[in-house]
């Protein structure tokens, strides 16, 4: 897959998302507030404006381990097809 290597916070929910293969986009992840779990942090604005990139696993993070595989952001920005094993 292919890791996010430069992420810039918008407005609101949204996130502008460079992968390494050129390919970007601004996402909303707005649905993300209605999870449960360590993603209700998200319904706190300031927490979500202060991720950062982990250029380990190649994605976006929060604090307490909080991160979005990113497999699945750039599923979620292309709609192109995930391998089976992966949920969203």
């Amino acid at each position: 897959m292919h890791d996010i290597i430069n992420a810039k916070y918008i407005d609101d929910y949204r996130i502008h998302l460079f992968f390494e293969n050129s390919v970007n986009g601004i996402l909303d992840f707005k649905e993300y507030i209605n999870k449960k779990g360590l993603f209700s942090k998200f319904k706190d604005i300031d927490f979500f404006k202060n991720f950062y990139i982990n250029k380990d696993i190649g994605t976006i993070c929060w604090a307490d381990n909080l991160d979005i595989a990113p497999e699945t952001l750039y599923y979620k920005l292309t709609n192109e097809n995930l391998p089976e094993w992966i949920e969203v």
